[in-house]
């Protein structure tokens, strides 16, 4: 029989309740024919409480025992699942990553998946297991030890399953019926998009969007698994959710696809620091070294042997970024003075269009202007500009571009 992946997000099975609305869901798969490997995450709050309770327990946590702990709330989830669809007399089990095997790296609480071999899973259906729940976000190390794989990680889990098994489809099941142009609480003209292409999805998780994990993303991408973003709250059609697919199964789109966001960005910049070969790997080695996700990157232009160096990251690693530079300071770099500024917000337009059209980045900059918002650091790929503003105008900027592009109106 044909394979589906439903994946359900913590909101989606937070009660026990919730959890009878998913698994009916699943029985209107099975009916279809359809054998359906269901990966589920922990009820809504659970990881948060479990990872409270490690760090009030060990505030210098061993990682691996992290792991055991807080990878138990998709256990709990699984076999409730389990439970209730043989309740609806569908024959199902649950999983447990180590029992499927989920094979993964060794880097607890962040881990990679390397192999999902599909056979324990494959001879079970044979067998005439209908349904397998298998828990999200975790998997076994070489060393016979529990991982997990970051916030987000069932997602990840769902994408990889589709993969292994030759999956139809993959089908995520949130609390929102789908990925708008924008983000609905801040424009009310925000519309849901009947088909996304994986590299725009890929750049809008990335920029900020919170529908899918980007990890996620990049893997479907790359096995071209196609991806059905859905509510779990609302009455599903054939047609319902976005579907994220390949560019070529996308007859028509708007140059500009969606306008993204991300609040918490902060701009730090060295200033009069040597222009000389090595330097910059010297200041984004030591930043990589310390954990700091470093976005944008502007070098000014070069005076008298000396230049700026400005870049963007997030807001929660401003501290590590100026621990770092001020352990170099003095020994592998010399720089007149380190300059911080935590009130900015990253925009972004995103569509494949603007591959084949040029005038995009124009009217962007046009439209931040006759709003009087003034932009800090612009950077670019083939399929996205974004910018650094001040954080007070990023509403007002999303909105400006969102009616610019005219989003609200489908191709």
């Amino acid at each position: 029989m044909p394979v589906l992946v439903m994946k359900f997000g913590g909101t989606s099975v937070a009660t026990p309740d919730r959890i009878k609305r998913a698994a009916k869901r699943v029985g209107v798969e099975v009916a279809k024919g359809y054998d359906v490997i269901v990966i589920v995450s922990a009820m809504s709050g659970e990881t948060n409480k479990l990872v409270g309770y490690v760090e009030e327990t060990s505030p210098l946590f061993d990682a691996r025992e992290y792991d055991a702990v807080v990878s138990s709330g998709e256990n709990v989830t699984a076999g409730l699942m389990a439970l209730t669809l043989q309740e609806m007399d569908i024959p199902a089990r649950s999983w447990q990553g180590w029992q499927v095997p989920v094979m993964t790296t060794s880097a607890h609480s962040s881990a990679r998946i390397e192999d999902i071999p599909p056979d324990n899973i494959t001879a079970r259906f044979a067998q005439g297991m209908r349904v397998a729940v298998v828990a999200g976000f975790q998997g076994i190390s070489p060393e016979g030890r529990i991982t997990t794989l970051g916030r987000g990680g069932s997602d990840t889990t769902a994408v990889a399953f589709a993969a292994a098994f030759g999956a139809e489809r993959c089908d995520i099941y949130t609390d929102v019926d789908g990925v708008y142009t924008t983000d609905p609480r801040i424009c009310d003209k925000a519309r849901k998009l009947d088909r996304i292409a994986f590299e725009e999805m890929l750049e809008l998780a990335s920029l900020g969007a919170k529908v899918l994990q980007t990890r996620s993303v990049e893997l479907a991408m790359r096995y071209n698994v196609k991806l059905r973003v859905l509510s779990s709250f609302e009455e599903q059609s054939d047609e319902a959710g976005t579907l994220v697919c390949d560019e070529e199964e996308i007859m028509e789109s708007n140059v500009v696809s969606g306008v993204a966001y991300s609040r918490d960005e902060a701009k730090m910049t060295l200033l009069s620091v040597a222009d000389r070969p090595g330097i910059a790997s010297i200041i984004f080695g030591a930043l990589s070294d310390a954990g700091v996700n470093v976005d944008m990157i502007v070098q000014n232009i070069s005076e008298e042997g000396r230049t700026d160096m400005t870049f963007s990251l997030p807001t929660n690693q401003v501290a590590r970024a100026e621990r770092a530079m001020n352990d170099i300071r003095g020994k592998d770099l010399n720089f007149a003075e380190l300059v911080t500024d935590d009130n900015v917000c990253k925009v972004s337009v995103v569509g494949i269009g603007m591959r084949s059209q040029s005038g995009v980045a124009a009217k962007m900059f046009k439209v931040l202007s006759d709003e009087g918002i003034n932009i800090r650091v612009i950077t670019t790929s083939e399929i996205k500009i974004s910018v650094l503003i001040d954080r007070k105008y990023m509403e007002l900027a999303v909105q400006a571009l969102h009616d610019a592009f005219e989003l609200e109106k489908a191709a």
